[in-house]
């Protein structure tokens, strides 16, 4: 395909060839147990969470180093946003919640460096994420509440005329939570790469027309662009993290 774009004069940089899943021993067919590009950036993920987290607050000094002021920092945030929103009683699954915000987080980042792959890009990695919240709260809200977790779909301040009619809404809105939740994070991170890419594919034929001159506005795009997907790596994160808060609440005060 980038030959044939390259004998046509096309773009020879391909949007989406960045989320082909590669198996990295060189073979062609990807099974079960297939070490690919995907399965690496998940690990360095990982890796990095545990450096800064680990590693990087080893000392527990009074006055905190660098490494130790942003693990604190982060950890202070992803507190303070479930008790704020899921309430004082959701505290006791703060591990979940901060180890769903750090993963997203490091995925996102790591995947905006140079020739990186971005594990969030693909829905079988979002969706998997989401439907382990939504089977847990779930799951959570029926062990907690009992029948009582049925009231999350009737509207008592609501006309009772209306109550049958919102519940059916509310039921059908409820089971797409993790469509929903999934396809947000991964469609905003596959967009932003995605156009990253063709500001970068306009860079080469432009530079070649115009003597240089012309890569100048592809390139000013992309640095653009970048500080932008910087910006939404953070936000995506969150976003996904405050909507499971949000999820949690729901299944632990069910009638709030």
């Amino acid at each position: 395909m980038a030959t044939e774009a390259a004998e046509t004069g096309g773009l020879q940089l391909h949007p989406m060839d960045q989320f082909i899943i590669k198996d990295l021993s060189g073979g062609t067919h990807i099974g079960t147990f297939t070490f690919t590009n995907q399965a690496l950036w998940m690990l360095l993920a990982v890796i990095a969470i545990a450096l800064v987290f680990v590693i990087g607050t080893r000392g527990r000094a009074i006055i905190p180093s660098r490494s130790q002021s942003i693990a604190e920092v982060i950890y202070q945030f992803a507190y303070k946003m479930v008790e704020d929103v899921a309430g004082k009683d959701a505290v006791k699954y703060f591990p979940l919640i901060m180890t769903l915000f750090m993963f997203i987080l490091f995925s996102n980042l790591l995947g905006l460096i140079p020739m990186s792959f971005t594990a969030t890009s693909h829905f079988a990695v979002t969706g998997i994420m989401a439907m382990l919240v939504f089977i847990f709260v779930t799951i959570l809200g029926i062990v907690k509440n009992g029948f009582g977790f049925l009231k999350l779909f009737w509207i008592d301040s609501a006309p009772l005329i209306l109550r049958p009619a919102l519940m059916l809404i509310e039921v059908v809105s409820y089971f797409v939570r993790p469509l929903s939740h999934a396809i947000r994070l991964g469609g905003n991170i596959l967009a932003g790469h995605a156009v990253l890419k063709v500001f970068a594919a306009f860079a080469a034929p432009l530079a070649a027309a115009t003597f240089g001159i012309g890569a100048l506005v592809p390139i000013l795009g992309i640095s653009a662009m970048y500080a932008l997907e910087v910006l939404v790596a953070a936000v995506q994160a969150y976003v996904f993290t405050i909507l499971t808060c949000v999820y949690l609440h729901d299944a632990l005060h069910p009638g709030h």
